[in-house]
C-alpha cells in the first residue's frame, strides 16, 4: 500500500468555507463550503498535484483528511 499523505482542513468562518492545506502534498491549497465538497475537489486534485510534482508511485493515492473546527458559544446567564 502507498503512503497514507496527510491534509488538514480548517474552517475559515469569515469565508464561510473549509481550507484545505498539506506538507505532503506540494501546492495544496484549496478550499470548499462542506468537507463532502472538498474531499471531492480533493480526489481530483491530489494526483494532479502529486503528477505535476513528480511523485513516485502507483496508480492509488490514499489520503487522511483531518477537519478541525472551533467553535464558540455563550453559556446562559446565571450559570
Amino acid at each position: 500500500m502507498e503512503k497514507v499523505l496527510f491534509i488538514r482542513a480548517e474552517w475559515d468562518a469569515e469565508a464561510g468555507v473549509w481550507v484545505a492545506m498539506s506538507d505532503d502534498v506540494p501546492g495544496l491549497a484549496t478550499e470548499a463550503e462542506t468537507l463532502e465538497a472538498l474531499s471531492a475537489k480533493l480526489e481530483t486534485m491530489v494526483p494532479e498535484l502529486l503528477d505535476a510534482n513528480g511523485y513516485p508511485g502507483g496508480p492509488e493515492v490514499p489520503f487522511e483528511l483531518l477537519a478541525r473546527r472551533i467553535t464558540v458559544t455563550r453559556r446562559s446567564a446565571g450559570e
